[in-house]
């Protein structure tokens, strides 16, 4: 089982939501980074368990984690990725 976790949503209205989700999947798949999808739409508990470890009642996905270690959101998930940084980002280096 992979360290790296993603939050994410199978159920949003949100193009943009969708967009990042898709984009973080991406990114990952392109570094060969194994990752665990963990879906906040199955049930309340687990969007709760996200919104906890963030530390943040309104935070949307896609989240990352390396283990229990919180990674960061979308905007400094892309930011790492402008600057090269995925590794460091993740927390793998």
């Amino acid at each position: 089982m992979s360290s790296i976790k993603v939050y994410y949503t199978s159920v949003t209205g949100s193009m943009e939501v969708k967009q990042r989700q898709e984009e973080v999947t991406r990114i990952l798949d392109t570094y060969k980074i194994k990752y665990e999808l963990i879906d906040i739409s199955v049930s309340l508990k687990v969007l709760q368990e996200m919104r906890m470890k963030v530390s943040s009642p309104n935070v949307l996905p896609p989240q990352i984690f390396n283990s229990q270690e919180y990674c960061g959101d979308f905007e400094m998930f892309h930011k790492a990725k402008e600057n090269k940084e995925i590794l460091k980002f993740l927390k793998m280096e």
